[in-house]
């Protein structure tokens, strides 16, 4: 029998148990990735995004090709799509790693529909350390204090060990005909705006195990003292590979282990995407409704368009803010401290809806998914989950002075930024957020 292995934001052969599964069938494979944009429950990608998902299918497609194996591409609703490959390519069976927001509806649909046709369709754990059924509240819930959910996995058997690659590769017979990946207009053209992504990164496979590497023999064991200075350069940068699946959490958790680094607080952060991920979970419109359903009457003030593009631009006048949002326009990602100050600019000094922030995100970051991008900007604007003190408000001069304090990060993205007049006044524009939380709390 031939089996399809169904690629979705997984983008790798290590670690990829649908691949390693569908590769034990003697028949041969056929290796399917799907452009999906149409289907319920499919949010289209932002531009960023495209751009390096683009190149990581170019990256998937070569690694397929060296072993003999070609990438299919194709465009339309998955639940039209796959069945039909399946069936041109005479697969009796379909394998895929598992979603987890709203996709996953897709999925279960796909998954009784071959079966009733015939076809054995099995789905595997292939995106988190624990599966989202797996870590919950007495009561079966979702939590909502970081502390205790992590906590909660760690007394948890340990993550599994990642798999190899699969060791043996045999193409099945019957290869479908696959659309060219330059047909799908990822790339931007007019204007070309993506110098700035291409100098920073380079998506795939090779170059997130290169990063992980390099990350752990530099950085891991000053990582917990420095993470937060944005001019350190002490992050892993791996958010990108992990959103597009080159690497998993499983080779990314053994490996840091196995460093004999100071791993702990880097652990964590990827405690906090798996919070974000079960959260989505149970919360499949998370970039849509606030968890806390008080904010549904929150007093937000109508978007100023003027005060919005300069945020988007970073013009604000104040230098932290416009650097991150320069290094967000020029690169596709910006320092995690940053992110935070400049959501809470938006959010509460402009009284921004925070969906405006996300949306934005999601169309400027490499990085941008479908959980931890809504879940981080609930968690700044105070409606998400473990968002106490939900008024806090980063002042961007003071988070300036600590974590940016001779200005090199400042100066390195937004060296004008000093010489702007300033948007809006910090006291004022404090004083009417938490006016508005206030009465927010009186509820």
């Amino acid at each position: 029998m031939t089996t399809l292995v169904w690629f979705r934001d997984d983008l790798r052969l290590a670690d990829h148990p649908a691949l390693t599964a569908a590769c034990e069938d003697p028949e041969g494979i056929v290796a399917l990735y799907v452009l999906d944009e149409v289907s319920p429950g499919v949010r289209p990608l932002g531009g960023a995004a495209r751009w390096w998902l683009h190149h990581s299918l170019a990256a998937l497609r070569d690694a397929l090709a060296s072993r003999g194996v070609p990438l299919v591409l194709r465009r339309g609703a998955a639940a039209e799509v796959v069945p039909g490959v399946a069936a041109e390519s005479g697969a009796s069976a379909v394998t895929w790693n598992r979603r987890y927001g709203a996709e996953r509806e897709i999925d279960a649909g796909l998954k009784e529909s071959l079966r009733a046709a015939g076809v054995d369709a099995r789905s595997f754990p292939g995106g988190l350390l624990h599966e989202p059924w797996t870590v919950t509240t007495r009561a079966g819930g979702a939590y909502r204090v970081y502390s205790a959910f992590w906590r909660a996995c760690q007394e948890r058997p340990a993550p599994a060990e990642p798999l190899p690659e699969p060791a043996r590769w045999s193409p099945a017979p019957r290869q479908p005909d696959g659309e060219e990946l330059t047909e799908w207009g990822l790339l931007p053209s007019a204007p070309d705006w993506a110098a700035g992504l291409r100098e920073r990164w380079e998506p795939g496979e090779a170059s997130a195990d290169e990063r992980l590497a390099d990350f752990l023999r530099l950085d891991a064991d000053e990582y917990a003292s420095r993470r937060d200075v944005p001019a350190s350069g002490a992050t892993s940068s791996l958010s990108p590979h992990l959103r597009w699946g080159e690497i998993s959490p499983r080779t990314v958790w053994h490996r840091a282990l196995r460093s004999g680094a100071d791993v702990g607080v880097f652990l964590g952060e990827l405690g906090w995407r798996e919070f974000a991920w079960h959260t989505l979970f149970h919360h499949p419109d998370l970039h849509r409704r606030g968890l806390d359903p008080r904010f549904d009457a929150f007093a937000w003030e109508r978007p100023d368009p003027a005060e919005v593009g300069a945020w988007q631009r970073g013009e604000t006048g104040f230098p932290l803010v416009d650097a991150g949002m320069r290094e967000l326009w020029r690169t596709g990602s910006m320092h995690n401290r940053v992110r935070m100050v400049t959501a809470s600019f938006l959010v509460k000094n402009l009284l921004v809806d925070w969906r405006v922030g996300e949306s934005w995100f999601w169309d400027t970051l490499v990085d941008a998914d479908a959980a931890s991008n809504p879940f981080n900007w609930q968690w700044v604007a105070g409606c998400g989950a473990d968002a106490a003190p939900y008024f806090r408000i980063f002042n961007p001069l003071t988070q300036a002075k600590k974590f940016d304090p001779d200005g090199a990060y400042a100066r390195r993205w937004a060296p004008d930024s000093e010489a702007r007049p300033e948007i809006v006044d910090l006291r004022a524009t404090r004083e009417r957020a938490l006016a508005a939380y206030a009465a927010l709390s009186a509820r």
